[in-house]
């Protein structure tokens, strides 16, 4: 019996028929958003000639850095954009995301009145002030033409707020007074107990609101004028607006290599927009599953 050798066989786990549809629906989602972003990718280095030849391919064709020299020849504006928008992103995302973790700790605990304010801000989640009056009310406080305005009018949200408090509301509460027995004060505990606690739902936020500066476009282009001021996203706007009233060469011209690449301008210019926060992204990758669990549950 010794000297026999058992051989276990290790069964296949045979797919049910929910997994095979949920994985298929999935790689067909997953191809929807690779495909297009990888064609994207080979417009912004194709020539006009091997784009009207095949709009459609795995590789340019015709490869040519042109596209991008058109996007660099603007040198100085495209350093202006993105100096002013990595300095609202980065001070846009530490002043929201000090706002809301201080406001979700708040409404974590208990004090007068927290019903009340709970529910006006949770109140501002279907009801705004609308366009005009907030506009106006920007004009008056004289922040027309400042980046101050574009990061107060996203410095909270409010359903950041119900998931990190529902996030506070999750650590035990023995943690919290073997601290106060310890001798710990109420600043101490919620800098050394319950921030490390909340790091993936930090994290995962942290990331959301940088997108959302990063990619802020709407009141950036209602309240900056002045081209100093000017965002990576409004110039963005810009080039594919110019690139679009160019004229793609001298109608009767039959040579397609002398005539301006209009749509490789503009995947080039969506590319070099992106491709910076896409670079944060894997750094906070590990966050995001944890951290979109931890606090959706308790309400």
């Amino acid at each position: 019996m010794a000297n026999e050798k058992v051989k276990v066989k290790k069964k296949r786990k045979k797919w049910t028929g929910l997994e095979f549809f949920c994985t298929a629906g999935l790689t067909l989602l997953a191809l929807l958003i690779i495909i297009p972003f990888w064609n994207t990718i080979v417009i912004s280095f194709s020539t006009n000639a091997a784009y009207v030849k095949s709009p459609f391919s795995l590789w340019p064709k015709e490869f040519t850095w042109d596209n991008y020299r058109n996007i660099f020849r603007n040198g100085d504006g495209l350093i202006t954009a993105y100096k002013n928008t990595i300095f609202v992103t980065l001070v846009g995302t530490l002043a929201a995301m000090a706002t809301m973790i201080m406001a979700a700790y708040v409404f974590s605990r208990e004090f007068p009145g927290k019903r009340f304010l709970f529910l006006a801000a949770i109140f501002t989640m279907y009801f705004g002030g609308g366009l005009i009056p907030t506009y106006l009310l920007i004009k008056n406080l004289g922040l027309l033409n400042t980046h101050t305005s574009i990061i107060l009018m996203s410095l909270a949200s409010v359903y950041n707020i119900i998931i990190m408090k529902n996030g506070f509301e999750g650590v035990p509460m023995d943690l919290q007074e073997a601290a106060m027995i310890d001798g710990a004060n109420d600043l101490k505990i919620f800098a050394k107990v319950m921030l490390p606690l909340q790091k993936p739902l930090i994290a995962t936020f942290s990331l959301f609101t940088a997108v959302g500066f990063w990619n802020n476009w709407y009141w950036p282009m209602l309240v900056l004028n002045k081209s100093d001021k000017t965002l990576l996203q409004l110039f963005l706007k810009t080039i594919i607006e110019s690139a679009s009233t160019l004229k793609e060469g001298v109608a009767a011209a039959e040579d397609l290599s002398t005539m301006i690449f209009t749509m490789g301008i503009q995947m080039a210019s969506v590319l070099c927009v992106i491709l910076p926060i896409m670079v944060v992204y894997p750094f906070l990758q590990k966050y995001f599953v944890k951290g979109m669990l931890v606090g959706s549950v308790k309400m």
